[in-house]
């Protein structure tokens, strides 16, 4: 399990190349006008894992498997896309099947690269696209709300949940703010992703700065801070032409290409632990001579759960885990090491894994 962050925004603010720039391919047409992505976009990129690289080192692993993560660069979104204006409904419909949204917001000044309102002022186009979100929500609420009204009358149980979730969420949108924003019981979560409204994604802010900014931001890149911070959501500072350079050179030219930018790492490293904290995501490891990998679980998962995202038998038949911390697996030199110093320990179905486990779960078939 990786997850599958969708890259909105509004025309022209440079998704597509930051989306080449990601995934390394030219799969989508960077071009000076808007729509020119009209399908969306998918890239898989492996997740950059240090510890996955020394883990295999130590182990003599023969393969190393990273997790994966995918991006969907879906197409300019612009005042009016809940009615449909510039193709937005197929747009809206592309960002419900994402587990997050990437909002990348033009924080560049270049009178060569036009701007749909021809302006530049990022704060403004989150507000534009987070409206439009909200009233496709409102408009898809009202009518599944219409659609529930006989199962309602015959007092089905599912239908009153989904009811009295879609009411709390259209009264949180009447107020002019997004349904993420509603307090959902635990009992209710399950039900609640499955409504997959769109304000309910969480959001990270992407300023695409020029290259002088790209260290330390700008005035643009500050103000979306300060908003994002207002709304609990998260942000980075990518020059998406920087990352574009970056894609075309090797690891020793990136590095030193980067360290003369004065950047410790690319923009997607970031952009990826940005979203893996945005949704509380974290890695564990499975080790051996034939491989290493990292396997992305939620923050909380227990054993078995864990155990499941390899494969559904593994869960299914769970007897226990032997479970080893990263560093002290580092620290003894491996698994005998740890297993002679007391470091490995044997886990019921009750631990809940920690990020850097290295684990080898034991199941019946």
């Amino acid at each position: 399990m990786g997850f599958k962050m969708g890259i909105v925004g509004m025309p022209n603010v440079g998704k597509s190349t930051l989306f080449n720039a990601l995934t390394k391919t030219a799969a989508a047409q960077a071009a000076n006008f808007p729509f020119c992505t009209i399908e969306p976009n998918v890239g898989e990129v492996n997740v950059p894992e240090a510890r996955l690289y020394k883990l295999a080192e130590i182990a003599g692993s023969a393969n190393i498997i990273p997790a994966r993560m995918t991006f969907v660069d879906i197409a300019g979104l612009v005042k009016g896309a809940s009615k449909g204006e510039g193709l937005g409904n197929q747009f809206l419909a592309n960002i419900r099947e994402v587990d997050a949204i990437a909002h990348v917001l033009r924080c560049f000044e270049d009178g060569d690269v036009t701007h749909v309102d021809g302006r530049v002022n990022p704060v403004e186009d989150a507000e534009v696209i987070e409206t439009e979100l909200m009233l496709a929500d409102l408009e898809s609420i009202e009518k599944r709300r219409a659609g529930l009204v006989r199962k309602l009358k015959g007092n089905d149980k599912e239908a009153q949940q989904q009811d009295r979730l879609l009411a709390a969420a259209q009264a949180m949108l009447e107020e002019g703010k997004p349904a993420r924003l509603v307090e959902v019981a635990e009992d209710d979560a399950k039900a609640w992703v499955g409504l997959q409204l769109l304000t309910t994604k969480k959001t990270l802010y992407v300023c695409n700065v020029d290259e002088a900014s790209a260290a330390e931001g700008n005035a643009h890149a500050q103000a979306v801070a300060e908003m994002a911070a207002a709304q609990g959501a998260g942000h980075v500072i990518i020059s998406a032409q920087i990352e574009e350079e970056i894609s075309q050179l090797d690891n020793d030219e990136a590095a030193m290409f980067l360290e003369e930018m004065g950047l410790e790492e690319a923009g997607l490293d970031r952009l990826i632990r940005a979203g893996y904290e945005l949704l509380h995501l974290e890695t564990y490891f499975t080790c051996g001579p034939k491989e290493a990998r990292a396997w992305t679980i939620k923050e909380g998962t227990s054993a078995p759960k864990a155990a499941g995202v390899i494969h559904g038998d593994f869960e299914k038949g769970f007897i226990r885990a032997e479970t080893i911390a990263y560093d002290d697996y580092v620290a003894c030199g491996g698994e005998q090491g740890a297993k002679e110093a007391g470091k490995m320990r044997a886990e019921g179905k009750g631990y809940i894994v920690k990020d850097g486990d290295v684990m080898h779960f034991l199941f019946n078939t």
